[in-house]
């Protein structure tokens, strides 16, 4: 809770925010809503009309304004008032620049958000913590509320692992003619060698080898800095070509068998200890072997082994997200090639929008796929209308406008559309994924001197009969609107002229059998009194 107040011990209530355009909620504390008859609040806002006030346990107030407000709560025991008030200073959100919308860190590396000084204000992170700052040390959207009210601005911190950056043994000697594959491959890095090349591995091959110079590779990661390795090449001995072949992706349970024969071998040392022409391999490899030629030198050749995951690749079940929230998704398969719905190729992809996202992950022979749907979602607004007073035995629809999907009438229903027939407090409560929006409205009845009355069924079939769907009146009227509407709300008819009746026709056709809804409104001429009526009515054939 924001705030409580308790005047000469009579009734402590709490109220639940201090934002401009927010549901402002009060309540009374539970240790004294003991004996309590009825209550009514005054929320200190004549400018707000019939919503200054209201009689329910709970009060609940929209303020538009920025400014000081007194709230006045009069609780009646046994039929004795007491009255406690406090002042409420309403505040509009805090607009603030935390900086870049993205930042990638380095892994196991911190650094702190700080929210803008306001004095006397409360804070509230996404993790619930009240500090005015916050240790940023994991991957997601850090975001503020400030007295009730978030921060416009948010900031989504992404995170790259420290790169391990190794060419191999600090110097290598091959026999002529041999290439070697140099590989510095990192996430979320960019490179370049001192040959110019600014791709993750390069080729060495023999005749454009640099025998007197390293070969230097330098690594970017974004977040962590610049990671550098070293190898000497040199090449020797007489021309052999040799290889193992591709690097090659195998499914679980597969073997491969590599075959290092070549001619004038005198000698074979595997990675794997092996010391045979041939080795067999059953898991993952980066594999190596030196077969030494005629007792002179060494050719060299490398090779990866790598396995698909044993498991199916999943981005999760469809969710909802906040609007503003960035959600990564995660293709986590290994050493695979991906491809987005978009035609991008890494393993993480970044959703600001509404849509449905999948992604190919080719694991050598195997492919796999998964697709997600993620909805964003804004903050409800909740709108039933200004309070209403109608004639006795009209039938008032409320509907459901910025409520969305999830919500509930006062009577826990969940109708699209609500009846009311007699006067009394209703209210809707809608929920989302971002958070819940309430509203409130009165509805009373009174005898109307003047009456309007419609049919509740015609037949508009040109028998002579009952063809119309005109109002009925005995007193001079002005100002008049009828409007019909059918069952998915589209209108269907429009006049201004009482004495001008419905044939039943929209779109140049007569309308189906079924119930349509209408709405009217008039004025009095006699009393300037003005009415607004709605109902339904039945179209016969």
């Amino acid at each position: 809770m924001l705030g409580a107040f308790s005047a000469q011990a009579q009734t402590q209530f709490t109220y639940s925010t201090t934002c401009q355009n927010d549901s402002v909620r009060f309540e009374i504390a539970e240790a004294d809503l003991a004996g309590i008859d009825s209550v009514r609040w005054y929320f200190g806002d004549p400018a707000s009309g019939a919503a200054d006030t209201s009689r329910r346990i709970k009060g609940a107030h929209l303020y538009n304004t920025v400014g000081a407000y007194t709230v006045q709560l009069i609780a009646y025991r046994a039929g004795v008032p007491s009255t406690s008030t406090t002042n409420l200073n309403i505040v509009a959100p805090v607009i603030y620049d935390f900086g870049p919308t993205d930042q990638t860190l380095c892994d196991s590396t911190t650094i702190t958000l700080t929210a803008p000084d306001v004095p006397g204000a409360t804070y509230e992170w996404q993790d619930g913590s009240t500090g005015r700052s916050i240790l940023v040390d994991s991957m997601t959207t850090y975001k503020v509320k400030i007295n009730g009210c978030l921060v416009p601005d948010s900031v989504n911190i992404f995170y790259t692992p420290v790169p391990e950056i190794d060419l191999g043994d600090s110097s290598l000697i091959l026999c002529l003619g041999e290439t070697i594959e140099l590989d510095a491959t990192a996430q979320n890095c960019t490179y370049i060698w001192n040959t110019g090349a600014i791709t993750p591995n390069i080729i060495v091959h023999s005749d454009v080898a640099m025998p007197s110079t390293p070969y230097i590779v330098t690594a970017d990661a974004q977040g962590c800095g610049l990671y550098r390795d070293t190898i000497y090449i040199a090449f020797a001995g007489t021309e052999h070509p040799f290889s193992l072949g591709k690097d090659t992706i195998l499914c679980p349970g597969e073997s491969i068998t590599l075959n290092a024969t070549t001619p004038g071998a005198t000698g074979y040392r595997w990675g794997n200890r092996a010391t045979t022409p041939t080795t067999t391999i059953r898991s993952n490899w980066d594999l190596w072997v030196f077969v030494e030629i005629n007792n002179t030198c060494e050719v060299l050749d490398t090779i990866l082994i790598r396995y698909k995951p044993d498991r199916e690749l999943d981005l999760g079940n469809d969710t909802i997200v906040c609007k503003g929230e960035t959600l990564v998704l995660k293709a986590d398969f290994g050493t695979a090639s991906y491809r987005w719905q978009d035609t991008s190729k890494q393993a993480t992809f970044y959703v600001r929008e509404t849509g449905y996202y999948w992604v190919e992950a080719k694991v050598g022979r195997c492919i796999d796929q998964d697709t997600i749907h993620v909805q964003f979602e804004d903050t409800l607004r909740t709108n039933l209308g200004h309070d209403t007073l109608l004639c006795m035995g009209t039938v008032y629809n409320l509907h459901p406008d910025g409520a969305g999907m999830n919500y509930k009438w006062q009577d826990s229903s969940s109708l699209p559309i609500f009846p009311v027939t007699q006067a009394g407090h209703y209210a809707i409560v809608a929920t989302n994924s971002c958070g819940q929006s309430i509203d409130e409205v009165d509805i009373a009845f009174q005898e109307c001197g003047c009456q309007v009355y419609l049919p509740t069924a015609f037949t508009p079939n040109a028998d002579g009969v009952n063809d119309y769907f005109r109002p009925k009146f005995r007193c001079p009227i002005t100002e008049f609107e009828l409007v019909i509407f059918n069952r998915w709300g589209q209108r269907i008819y429009y006049t201004t002229d009482p004495d001008v009746g419905w044939k039943g026709t929209w779109q140049k056709g007569r309308v189906p059998f079924g119930t349509y809804v209408w709405m009217m409104d008039y004025k009095v001429v006699s009393t300037g009194e003005k009415v607004k009526k709605t109902g339904s009515v039945t179209v016969i054939y």
